[in-house]
């Protein structure tokens, strides 16, 4: 138990470390203001900001270690999970309607299709299936 928590305080040390780091050239005046990153605040900064990416990990790697220590002692407990019930199946109606009211409700849809069809046809210029080949439009235009 006492490794872990020297493992989590390091981890955080390490985090502070990396942020440093990352702040040192700005806090520091070694980076002048509105120029370019300089080859030295590149490399601190990407140094720090790895550095303080594994401490992040590290923290929560020993920190969840120590919780699932502290539960096997009994020392802590969890908080029980809500298993909501599952809903009932809704039971699914058959088809009310026959093939032949469908057929009556699609009619209009059909007919309003048909006749789109034909006015597209009647237009002149589309291509119909069969007729024309796209190369043949590519070449008319």
């Amino acid at each position: 138990m006492i490794r872990k928590f020297v493992g989590a305080v390091t981890a955080a040390l390490a985090v502070m470390a990396g942020l440093w780091l990352m702040l040192a050239p700005f806090a520091l005046g070694t980076q002048p203001e509105d120029a370019d990153w300089m080859n030295a605040t590149q490399s601190e900064f990407f140094t720090g900001l790895g550095v303080a990416v594994v401490g992040v990990v590290a923290v929560i790697a020993f920190v969840s270690a120590i919780y699932e220590e502290l539960v096997a002692r009994g020392l802590v407990v969890p908080k029980p999970r809500r298993v909501e019930p599952e809903p009932e199946p809704v039971p699914v109606a058959a088809p009310q309607s026959s093939s032949a009211e469908l057929a009556t409700l699609l009619a209009p849809l059909v007919e309003a299709l048909r006749e789109d069809l034909n006015a597209r046809n009647s237009g002149g210029e589309h291509r119909q299936n069969g007729k024309a080949s796209l190369v043949g439009v590519e070449e008319n235009r």
